[in-house]
C-alpha cells in the first residue's frame, strides 16, 4: 500500500496542475496597455523552449502583479490575473512545500476575490455548507466563467500543493464543483482544461480510500479530445496521477513515450509541452523502480 501514501512530489518532479496559465494570465494584464512590446512578451514566453529561464524571470510578474492589485483591489482583471499567475509558477517551479503553500494561499486569495467581485452571490461562500456553496456556484453565468475558472484554478492548486493534509483535500469536493460548473457554461474553454483539474482531483485519492480514478481517466481523456491531443502536459498528468495511482505501467509508459516523441512546437505551447517533455523522462526514467515497489 505504499504507493498510495497521500505526499508531495520531490522537487526533481514539481507538481504541474495549473500548467497551461504560467502566463496565458499575462493577457488580462497586458491588453489594457495596449503594447506590441508586452503583447510580443507574453508570446515569447509562452513559446520559449527553455523553462529555466522563464522560471528566473516569473517573479518579477508576480511582484509586478502585486503592485498592481495594491494599487486598483477590485480590478477583476488583475485578480483573475494574479490567481493565474501565482497558481502557475507554484505549481510548476517551486519544490519547496512550505513556500509552495505560501504563494498557493495568495492565489487562491486572488482567485477568491475576482469571482467575489463579479458575481457578488459567491462572495463569503467558501465557508458555507457544501450544498448551499455548490446552490451557489451553479448559479454562476456563462459571462462570468473567467472568473470562475480562475477561482478553480488556484483553489485547486492550492489543494494540491497542500494533498498531505486531509483538511485541505475536504475542499476538492468544492474545487470539483467549480470545474463541472465551467464544463457546463463553456466545456471548450481554455480548450478543455477543465477536464484536466478534475482529473488531477478524481486521482488525488485511490478508489480503496474513497476516490474516482476512473472518473479522472476519463476526465483526463476528454481533455485530450477537446484540445485535439496538441498539450502534452494532460498526457503527462494520465500517466502520473492515473496510471500510478492504479499502478498501470503499460499505460504509463506508453503515454510517456507519445510525449516524449512528440513535436513540442506547437505555437502557444512551446514552454508547456517543452515542460511536459522533461517532466516525461523523469517518469519514464523512474518507472521501472516505481512499479516494482
Amino acid at each position: 500500500m505504499r504507493r498510495f501514501i497521500l505526499k508531495c512530489p520531490r522537487a526533481a518532479a514539481p507538481v504541474v496542475v495549473a500548467w497551461v496559465f504560467l502566463f496565458s494570465g499575462c493577457a488580462t494584464v497586458i491588453a489594457p496597455m495596449t503594447s506590441r512590446v508586452t503583447e510580443g512578451l507574453t508570446s515569447a514566453v509562452l513559446d520559449h523552449n527553455d523553462p529555466e529561464t522563464v522560471r528566473q524571470g516569473a517573479p518579477a510578474y508576480l511582484l509586478m502583479i502585486d503592485a498592481m492589485i495594491e494599487g486598483d483591489p477590485d480590478n477583476t482583471g488583475l485578480l483573475i490575473a494574479g490567481a493565474q499567475l501565482y497558481s502557475s509558477y507554484t505549481s510548476g517551479f517551486v519544490s519547496d512545500g512550505e513556500r509552495a503553500s505560501r504563494l498557493a494561499e495568495r492565489g487562491k486569495s486572488y482567485g477568491w476575490r475576482g469571482l467575489c467581485e463579479v458575481e457578488p452571490a459567491t462572495c463569503g461562500s467558501w465557508q458555507l455548507p457544501f450544498e448551499e456553496f455548490q446552490h451557489i456556484i451553479d448559479g454562476v453565468q456563462a459571462k462570468h466563467v473567467p472568473a470562475l475558472f480562475a477561482a478553480g484554478v488556484s483553489w485547486a492548486t492550492w489543494v494540491q500543493v497542500n494533498r498531505a493534509d486531509w483538511l485541505a483535500v475536504a475542499d476538492k469536493a468544492r474545487v470539483e464543483a467549480i470545474m463541472l460548473r465551467v464544463t457546463v457554461l463553456d466545456e471548450n474553454y481554455r480548450s478543455g482544461a477543465a477536464y484536466t483539474y478534475l482529473g488531477v482531483l478524481n486521482s488525488i485519492i485511490p478508489a480503496a480510500l474513497g476516490g474516482k480514478p476512473e472518473q479522472g481517466r476519463k476526465d483526463f481523456e476528454r481533455a485530450i479530445e477537446l484540445a485535439q491531443g496538441n498539450d502534452l502536459m494532460t498526457k503527462v498528468l494520465l500517466a502520473k496521477e492515473y496510471a500510478r495511482m492504479v499502478f498501470d505501467q503499460e499505460l504509463h509508459d506508453r503515454l510517456l513515450r507519445e510525449v516524449i516523441e512528440a513535436d513540442p512546437n506547437v505555437p502557444g505551447l512551446v514552454l508547456l509541452n517543452t515542460m511536459a517533455q522533461e517532466q516525461a523522462r523523469i517518469l519514464l526514467a523512474e518507472s521501472d523502480d516505481y512499479f516494482a515497489e
